[in-house]
């Protein structure tokens, strides 16, 4: 079986519209909601649009069995103001996926999204954490390391006291963070290029901190493979080889998990070997950005599966671990 560990919501057009409306009038004119039938909702999820066919046919072709399911991070702003316009469209759009999981139930299983608040106490998120987990059955949350969106540099990082009555709120609902930064707001780096590097800020934060032994029950998920970090392993490492440090960087990022969004096998080669086979989860956020057919190529570029099917250094039993047994075990599924 492949279970795949990063997926998004394919939503039908009134959500977006929804967005639109309570963008325009900033939340003046009431909360409104986001009115589609189940059949809206079984057409969004057929309907081309990223990808050469719908989700599903995507998922079908690649040999995924199982998806988990998040809200598109991009289209989460939570650097909007006022507040509750970021709390309603999040609440709108997880109201959305549990009904998608409940209509395809041996397709999809539900991620939340926080409704994070530029500013705002990370306590804020906890009803709707709460109702995503006890009352949708979701299996884990998106967590964005960065609300202001790429527009300040003060944020605390993951290895803040700012971040812990999360940490503590995620051991005792037994359930997994997905590292997955939202827009960007600096023309500099746009946002795909900004996930990259606030994943690899929140790995270096991470390790560097005292969340991890704080923590040891903590399950957090790293998205596109933890950005930077494998590729620049030596430099982080190096910086850990000193007196009275607790442990070497490459030991406290193997706590950590990584999921397999990588378009390239040279990626998926040096993840794999970096972090160990333990560590990862099949990924390939389908469809998306890798849904593009190279010239050339009769597949899309997020078909990883076969690339790490065929890689002989790795047993069976490791790839049974990657495609499902790690899934299983991390968001209990």
């Amino acid at each position: 079986m492949i279970i795949d560990c990063h997926g998004h919501v394919s939503a039908p057009a009134e959500l977006w519209a929804y967005k639109a409306n309570i963008l325009s009038h900033r939340g003046s004119h009431g909360r409104g909601g986001v009115k589609v039938s189940d059949d809206d909702l079984r057409r969004a999820v057929n309907k081309v649009e990223m990808a050469p066919c719908g989700h599903l046919d995507m998922l079908a072709a690649h040999g995924t069995d199982i998806q988990l399911i998040s809200p598109r991070p991009f289209q989460m702003m939570p650097s909007f103001e006022p507040a509750r316009a970021v709390h309603w469209f999040t609440e709108e759009t997880n109201q959305i996926i549990h009904r998608q999981t409940r209509l395809f139930p041996d397709r999809f299983v539900g991620i939340g999204g926080l409704p994070q608040v530029a500013g705002e106490p990370i306590e804020n998120t906890f009803g709707e954490l709460e109702r995503c987990i006890r009352d949708y059955g979701f299996k884990g949350v998106l967590l964005n390391p960065d609300p202001y969106e790429n527009t300040r540099s003060d944020h605390p990082g993951l290895g803040d006291r700012y971040w812990y009555p999360l940490y503590e709120k995620l051991c005792e609902l037994d359930v997994p963070a997905h590292i997955h930064a939202t827009g960007s707001r600096a023309d500099r780096s746009p946002y795909s290029l900004h996930f990259i590097n606030e994943e690899t800020i929140a790995v270096f934060n991470l390790v560097n901190s005292d969340v991890l032994d704080d923590f040891p029950d903590l399950k957090i998920v790293v998205s596109h493979g933890g950005g930077a970090i494998p590729y620049q392993l030596g430099r982080f490492e190096a910086g850990s080889i000193r007196p009275g440090m607790k442990r070497s960087f490459s030991e406290g990022m193997r706590r950590l998990y990584y999921d397999t969004v990588l378009y390239t096998e040279g990626a998926l080669r040096l993840l794999i070997e970096t972090v160990g086979v333990d560590q990862c989860l099949f990924g390939s956020e389908c469809p998306g950005v890798g849904s593009k057919t190279l010239p050339g190529q009769d597949h899309t570029m997020d078909h990883i599966a076969p690339v790490i099917a065929g890689f002989d250094w790795l047993s069976d039993a490791d790839k049974q671990k990657i495609f499902e047994g790690n899934a299983r075990k991390v968001f209990g599924i």
